[in-house]
This record gives structure tokens, sequence and C-alpha cells, in this order.
């Protein structure tokens, strides 16, 4: 019975250890990157890039910035190809952390060079948006 406790206990510390590794390296990557922009800057040059709402597709459905394309963080990598490297790429969602880990898989794996997000919640945007509505 020990064994089985220390066993437990080892995976959880395991679990515990890399959720912190891991927030940590993509809050180091989010700030080597520097693409955090503020809500007033994302709103003011937004016109000049590919705006991408990382949310599911119900979020997007419920409400979304005026001008954005639905391209899921659980479907990036399928999706990728629908953007284009040469055009800055603005990113946003309701978790920060969201995407800056879609912002790495874009330079890294992609080659994109101009990518950004919302240094804010998608919750706290107070520019235009938009309701797709349902027939």
């Amino acid at each position: 019975m020990q064994v089985i406790n220390i066993i437990l206990y080892i995976i959880v510390i395991g679990f515990l250890i890399y959720w912190v590794g891991t927030w940590a390296y993509y809050l180091y990557k989010g700030k080597q990157m520097g693409g955090a922009i503020s809500g007033e800057e994302f709103e003011s040059t937004m016109r000049k890039a590919q705006i991408v709402d990382l949310r599911e597709k119900n979020s997007f459905d419920a409400k979304h910035i005026l001008g954005a394309r639905n391209l899921p963080y659980s479907q990036l990598k399928y999706n990728e190809g629908e953007l284009r490297p040469d055009l800055p790429v603005y990113l946003y969602e309701d978790r920060k952390s969201v995407s800056v880990r879609a912002a790495v898989k874009l330079q890294k794996k992609w080659g994109f060079e101009n990518v950004k997000w919302l240094d804010e919640r998608f919750s706290d945007w107070e520019g235009k948006t938009k309701k797709t509505t349902k027939l």
C-alpha cells in the first residue's frame, strides 16, 4: 500500500512539474516573441491583418470580432494553409495562453513572421463585433 502511495505522489508531482513547465515555457516564448498588443492597437491596425478567432465554432458564432475568421486552435494544424504567411496575423481567444501557443506554432512550424495576439481576453474586447445568425 505504501508503494502505491509513493507512485501516486510521483505521478502527481510529475504532472504538476509538466504543467508548470509548459506554462513557464509559453510565458517565456510570449515575452520573447513580443507579439502581445493592446486592444486599442489591435483595433487600429487590424485592417491590414488576417484576424483569427481561435475559439471553437459555437463561441465564434455567438460573437466575434468583425472581420475575423474562425480557425479553432484544435484544428489549426489542418487549416493553417488558409492563412497567407506574407500578411500579418492577429490572434485572439478567451485565454491568452492559447494565442501564444498558436503564434509559436505559426512561426516555428509554418514560417509566419508577423504574428500578434490580443493581450487581453476576447470577453474584454470593446471594439466592433458580429454575431452569426442561423436561419
